[in-house]
């Protein structure tokens, strides 16, 4: 307007002629009317969202997808995310004197009432076998630990070395068979019954078969990747050697997850990948929160994004799709303000002199191709397709499987 007033009172000076004068004040204001500019990042946004929503990535905000291209860090939940969150019974340690399906049936007592994929693997098995499972009582379950209960008149509690180690509990040679196992990527669960142990319950999850191709995806886009584990040092880094993450953090507690985002988004923009109720504190911190569709509920709510093909790849594509977002928005804008530019000076009539000029029937038609222009420009992100490297997909083929048959040993153990 300001632009339109000063083009009319420079033309009444220079020439006299209201209409002359008029023309081109008019002529500026219909050829700056701000409708390629206002359309620039709306439409770039909805077309992007709903691109990824046609290839199961959905955003619940238009700041979640334009956060996501800014990504430093890739922080990533293990059980469930890297791995399929079904694992399995894959060796038994009895104490002298235990049977193997007392051990585990015993166990399975405990876990009953659990959700952790962990204690589900083990009533899974237990019932897989005929078994006959009762429900303990009085059942808690200790986070970052494992669970507690009474079993025929009995305290038990089974979990990892840590919370053993915090009720006192004496592992003796089972120690150090469980390190054994946490090196071939076994995660051990000691079982005490009273104040000892009688047994040891390795259980393995499956590595996701595209878990190794998105973080060597997300190495080759420049993406740091750091993984977040309840699991201890030894199983978190057998998964670490299977799938190639930059850093490992094991036997964190939900606070700890939660924590660990808050120190690493001081060093950038980071996005949190999960599926769990443990994970929901760290998704809802994190710069950018992922959730795999097969989660719970509430790792889903506390999500800026869903992958709803619970695939890790969808990750690096996620961070490409919002990549393309923002290049297509900076392209929008671009053009809006180089056709304002270029054309308000030319509506003004400052190029009269060589004969060229804009009546405002052009600039009308020319402020509608602009807008046409920035739409079509948007509207190509339907044809975004996520790319991999060749070296991603070769990743995509390794593979990390517990034994197929459950390892029954007996361990010498005597208490202190």
């Amino acid at each position: 307007i300001g632009i339109a007033i000063a083009t009319f009172v420079v033309w009444m000076l220079a020439s006299g002629d209201v209409s002359i004068s008029l023309t081109h004040a008019v002529s500026v204001l219909v050829i700056s009317c701000p409708c390629a500019l206002g359309l620039a990042t709306p439409c770039a946004i909805m077309v992007g969202t709903g691109r990824g929503a046609r290839a199961g990535i959905l955003a619940k905000t238009a700041e979640a997808l334009q956060t996501a291209h800014d990504v430093k860090t890739v922080v990533l939940d293990k059980t469930g995310t890297i791995t399929k969150g079904e694992p399995e019974v894959t060796d038994m340690l009895c104490a002298p004197g235990v049977e193997a399906n007392e051990l585990l049936r015993v166990a399975a007592a405990l876990e009953k009432k659990s959700e952790h994929p962990l204690g589900r693997a083990i009533v899974s098995r237990a019932e897989g076998m005929g078994l006959r499972v009762a429900e303990a009582s009085e059942f808690r379950q200790i986070p970052g630990g494992g669970v507690a209960g009474v079993y025929d008149g009995t305290v038990c509690i089974m979990g990892n070395a840590q919370l053993m180690h915090q009720h006192g509990v004496y592992l003796g040679e089972f120690e150090h068979e469980a390190e054994r196992l946490a090196d071939e990527g076994k995660t051990p669960l000691f079982l005490a019954v009273g104040a000892g142990v009688v047994g040891v319950i390795a259980v393995a999850d499956t590595v996701k078969p595209t878990s190794a191709a998105a973080v060597s995806e997300l190495h080759d886009m420049g993406v740091r990747t750091v993984m977040l584990t309840g699991d201890n040092e030894r199983t978190a880094r057998a998964i670490q050697r299977v799938c190639g993450v930059d850093e490992v953090v094991a036997g964190v507690l939900p606070e700890g997850k939660e924590r660990e985002v808050a120190r690493l988004s001081g060093e950038g923009a980071v996005a949190m990948v999960g599926d769990g109720i443990n994970d929901a504190p760290a998704l809802a911190r994190a710069n950018v929160g992922i959730a795999i569709g097969a989660g719970t509920d509430i790792a889903i709510e506390s999500a800026d994004m869903v992958l709803m093909k619970s695939d890790l790849l969808d990750v690096p594509a996620a961070i490409q799709l919002s990549r393309a977002t923002m290049r297509t928005i900076k392209q929008n804008l671009f053009w809006a303000l180089i056709y304002n530019a270029i054309c308000i000076p030319v509506a003004a009539g400052a190029f009269s002199w060589a004969g060229l000029t804009l009546n405002p029937m052009i600039a009308a038609a020319a402020m509608s191709l602009s807008s046409v222009c920035v739409v079509s420009n948007a509207l190509r992100l339907r044809t975004w397709k996520p790319h991999f490297s060749e070296h991603a997909q070769e990743e995509a083929s390794r593979r990390f499987l517990p034994e197929d048959e459950i390892v029954v040993r007996e361990i010498a153990y005597k208490l202190p």
